[in-house]
C-alpha cells in the first residue's frame, strides 16, 4: 500500500507546471509562510511569563524540571511517563531560550507534517494538485485550531501525528514503520488503536512491532520511574484523570460529550464502554476497506478518528486527525465534493460558538462539534471508493446561461455562473452563521469612540437640517404621545430584522433555488459593504446623542456615558447606526418581493416591511433619516455588484446535453447510478419561476 502511494505522486510532482500555475504555486507558498511567521511571532510577542502556558509544566517555578520527586505532584503534568522521560531535554532547551526553538521546532514540525500529508493524497494526482497540495496542507494546519492551540500553549501533540505518518507513507519497512507507530503510541496512547488498524490491513510484522515498541518504551519508562508509572497508569487509569476536568469542553471524547449531558458513575462508564467498542468496530471496519481500495492516507485519518472518540480524554490539541478526513471524496456530483472539506475545515479553524447559534436546544451540538466531525467521519459519511467511476470524473454541474444585459452601458464581468440546483442545505447554513457571526465580531470591534461617534451625529444633524428632513425629534415624541404606536414600533423594530429576510431566503430556497442564489449574493454583498460604514464612520443615533431630548422608547432612559441596554451591553455596538442595516435589510426584503412575489397583493404586503422599518427606526429614536439613506445605498449597490459579476437574474435554461459521462454499461462500484445523472434540464423551481 505504501509503495503504491508513492509512485503516483513522485511523476505528478515532476511535471514542469506552466507559468499560471507557478504564480498560483507561488502564492500558496507565500501564504504558508505568511500564516506561519502570523503563528510564531503570535507566541512570541506574549511576555515569556505568558506565552507557552502548557509549556510552564516543564520550565515553570513548579515545573517539572525544578521539582524534584514525581512528575504529577503538581497535577499540571498529563503525559505519559515515557514523555516525560524523552521530552526533559527539549524542555530544558525551550527553558534556556525562552521558548523560541520550542516554537520554530513546531513549526518544523507542521511544515513536515503538511509535506507528508499532501505526499501521501490517494489516487491519481493531476498536475495541479500537485504542485498545489504542500502548500495548501502547510495553510489549512496553521489554521486549524489544533495546531494554533499547540503553538500557543506549547503542546507536544503534533508529535504522534507526525510519527504515524511517517510510518505510514515513508517508512518502507514494516518493523521500521511499527516501531514509529509505538514511539507515537508510547507519547499519546489512543494512538495504540494503529495497531489492530495495521494487523487487519495484512500488515502484520508492522502491528506486532508497534505493539512491542510501545510495550519497551513503557517498561523503560516503569523501570526508570516506577512511581510515576504507577500514578499514571494505574491511579489515573492511563492519565484519564490528569490535567482539566473530563467534562470540560476541551475534552472532546464520548466520555467528554456523556460526562457533559449529566451522566456519571456506573451507568455513564458502561455507555460509554458500549459505545467505545462500537465506535471502533465500525470505524476501524471502515478505515481497513478503505485502505485496501488504496486510499491509506484517509484509512489512517478514520483510524485517528476512531481513537479521538474513544479515547477518555481527547483535548482539542489532539484532533488533527478530524482534519485529515477531508482528503475523503463525498458525492457523485461535482457540486457536492466541496461540501465535505468546507464543513470539516468550517468545524476545525472555528470555535462552535461561531458555527452554531446560542440557543439552549443546540448546546449539545456546539459543545460537541468536533467530537460530532470525528464521529461522522470515521463511521457515517461515504466516502467513495476509488472503483466508482465518480471517484475521478464526478457528474458535472449545469449552469444556466444569463439573458443578454438589459442596459448595454453597464460593463459585465460575469465572476460566477449560476446553477439552478438548490446549494447544500448543511453548508449553506454554516456558512450563513459563520457569516453573521464574522459580522457581529466586526460590527462590535468596529467603535471609534464616544466622541467621535458624536462629532459625526452633529455632522449628520447639519446635512439634514440643510436639506429640511430633521424629522426625527418631531417623530420620536409623537409616538411617545401615542401609547399605541410606540407599543407598535418598539414590537416591530427588536421583531422583524432577522425574522423577516431569515423567512424569504427560506421560501427561496424551496421553491426558486436560481433566485435563492441571487438574492442571498446581493443581502451578502449589501451587509459587507455595511461593515466598512461601521468601521470608518462610527455614529451615534439619536438617542444616545446628549441635550437633544430625544427619548429612548426601547431601552428607556439612559445614562450616556455609560448606557444600558440589557443582556445585549457588553456584545452591542451602538454607534454602528450609519448605514442602517434594519432598513437596509427590510429594502432588500421590499425588492425581493416585489420583484419574484406572484401576486400583486403580495407585492404590495411586501412594500409595508420596509416602510414600518424605516418609521421604526425614526419613531424609536435609533437612527437618522440619512442612516435609512446609507442602507438603501449598500442595498443598491449589492444588487449592482450582483448584476456586473453575475449577469442579469433571469436565466435561460442550459442547454440539453448528456452530462453523466459514462455509458450505462460503465456503471458499477459504490455510488453508482442507474440513470444518467442528469435530471430535467429545467428543474422544478429553477428557470420556470425566472420569468418574476
Amino acid at each position: 500500500m505504501v509503495n503504491a502511494e508513492h509512485s503516483v505522486h513522485g511523476g505528478a510532482a515532476a511535471g514542469t507546471a506552466g507559468s499560471g500555475f507557478s504564480r498560483t504555486r507561488a502564492v500558496l507558498w507565500l501564504v504558508a509562510a505568511v500564516l506561519a511567521v502570523r503563528q510564531a511571532a503570535a507566541v512570541l510577542r506574549q511576555p515569556p511569563g505568558e506565552r507557552l502556558t502548557d509549556l510552564e509544566t516543564w520550565i515553570g517555578d513548579n515545573g517539572v524540571l525544578h521539582v524534584t520527586g514525581s512528575l504529577y505532584d503538581t497535577g499540571l503534568f498529563t503525559g505519559t511517563p515515557f514523555a516525560g522521560l524523552v521530552l526533559k531535554p527539549l524542555a530544558r532547551s525551550a527553558e534556556r531560550s525562552l521558548g523560541i526553538a520550542w516554537t520554530f521546532g513546531t513549526l518544523l514540525l507542521v511544515v513536515a507534517l503538511g509535506l507528508v500529508t499532501a505526499r501521501a493524497l490517494p489516487g491519481r494526482v493531476s498536475r495541479r494538485t500537485g504542485l498545489l497540495a504542500a502548500p495548501v496542507a502547510i495553510s489549512l494546519l496553521m489554521l486549524s485550531l489544533p495546531v494554533r492551540n499547540s503553538f500557543h500553549l506549547g503542546q507536544t501533540s503534533i508529535i504522534p501525528v507526525l510519527v504515524v505518518l511517517l510510518g505510514c507513507f515513508v517508512v518502507r519497512a514494516e518493523r521500521g514503520s511499527g516501531v514509529l507507530i509505538g514511539v507515537g503510541a508510547a507519547l499519546q496512547p489512543a494512538v495504540l488503536l494503529f495497531a489492530p488498524f495495521l494487523w487487519l490491513t495484512g500488515r502484520r510484522k508492522a502491528a506486532v512491532s508497534a505493539a512491542g515498541t510501545f510495550a519497551a518504551c513503557t517498561a523503560l519508562a516503569w523501570a526508570a520511574m516506577p512511581a510515576d508509572s504507577w500514578t499514571y497508569w494505574v491511579h489515573h487509569v492511563a492519565g484519564a484523570g490528569l490535567g482539566e476536568r473530563a467534562d470540560s469542553l476541551a475534552n472532546q471524547s464520548l466520555h467528554g460529550a456523556l460526562l457533559r449531558i449529566g451522566l456519571e458513575g456506573p451507568l455513564e462508564i458502561a455507555l460509554f464502554g458500549v459505545l467505545a467498542i462500537t465506535v471502533a468496530v465500525v470505524g476501524l471496519r471502515r478505515a481497513v476497506r478503505y485502505a485496501e481500495d488504496g486510499q491509506l492516507l484517509l484509512a489512517v485519518a478514520l483510524t485517528g478518528c476512531v481513537a479521538v472518540a474513544v479515547s477518555p480524554t481527547a483535548w482539542q490539541h489532539q484532533l488533527l486527525w478530524v482534519l485529515l478526513a477531508l482528503v475523503g471524496r463525498v458525492g457523485v456530483r461535482a457540486r457536492e465534493r466541496l461540501v465535505w472539506p468546507a464543513v470539516v475545515v468550517l468545524v476545525m479553524t472555528l470555535p462552535g460558538r461561531m458555527l452554531l447559534p446560542n440557543m439552549t436546544v443546540l448546546y449539545p451540538l456546539r459543545e460537541n462539534v468536533p467530537l460530532i466531525a470525528a464521529l461522522a467521519a470515521a463511521c457515517v459519511v461515504p466516502f467513495l471508493p476509488r472503483t466508482s467511476p465518480y471517484f475521478d470524473r464526478p457528474v458535472p454541474t449545469e449552469y444556466a446561461r444569463p439573458v443578454p444585459a438589459r442596459w448595454s452601458a453597464v460593463p459585465l464581468a460575469p465572476f460566477w455562473r449560476r446553477q439552478l440546483s438548490r446549494p447544500n442545505l448543511l453548508l449553506e447554513l454554516l456558512v450563513i452563521r459563520v457569516g453573521y457571526s464574522v459580522y457581529s465580531h466586526i460590527r462590535l470591534a468596529a467603535t471609534g469612540g464616544r466622541e467621535a461617534a458624536e462629532e459625526h451625529g452633529r455632522q449628520v444633524m447639519t446635512v439634514e437640517r440643510a436639506l429640511g428632513i430633521d424629522i426625527e425629534r418631531w417623530v420620536n415624541h409623537a409616538v411617545v404621545n401615542a401609547k399605541w404606536a410606540e407599543g407598535f414600533f418598539n414590537f416591530y423594530y427588536t421583531s422583524f430584522h432577522f425574522l423577516v429576510p431569515l423567512s424569504i431566503l427560506g421560501v427561496l430556497y424551496v421553491r426558486r433555488p436560481a433566485d435563492y442564489r441571487w438574492a442571498r449574493s446581493s443581502l451578502g454583498f449589501a451587509t459587507v459593504l455595511a461593515l466598512i460604514g461601521f468601521w470608518f464612520y462610527p455614529l451615534a443615533p439619536p438617542r444616545l446623542m446628549p441635550g437633544l431630548d430625544f427619548i429612548d422608547t426601547v431601552h428607556g432612559p439612559q445614562d450616556l456615558a455609560n448606557p444600558d441596554y440589557g443582556a445585549m451591553t457588553a456584545v452591542t455596538n451602538q454607534y454602528a447606526a450609519m448605514p442602517s442595516l434594519h432598513f437596509g435589510w427590510s429594502l432588500w426584503c421590499g425588492v425581493v418581493i416585489l420583484i419574484l412575489a406572484p401576486k400583486t397583493w403580495m407585492k404590495l404586503l411586501g412594500l409595508l416591511h420596509p416602510l414600518f422599518t424605516v418609521s421604526a427606526i425614526v419613531a424609536t429614536a435609533n437612527h437618522w433619516v440619512l442612516d435609512a439613506v446609507g442602507g438603501a445605498t449598500v442595498v443598491g449597490t449589492g444588487f449592482a455588484l450582483t448584476y456586473v459579476l453575475a449577469g442579469p437574474r433571469k436565466l435561460l435554461p442550459p442547454a440539453r446535453v448528456k452530462s453523466d459521462p459514462f455509458p450505462k454499461g460503465e456503471k458499477g462500484g459504490e455510488g453508482g447510478r442507474s440513470d444518467n445523472g442528469a435530471g430535467p434540464a429545467v428543474p422544478a423551481g429553477g428557470v420556470a419561476g425566472e420569468t418574476g
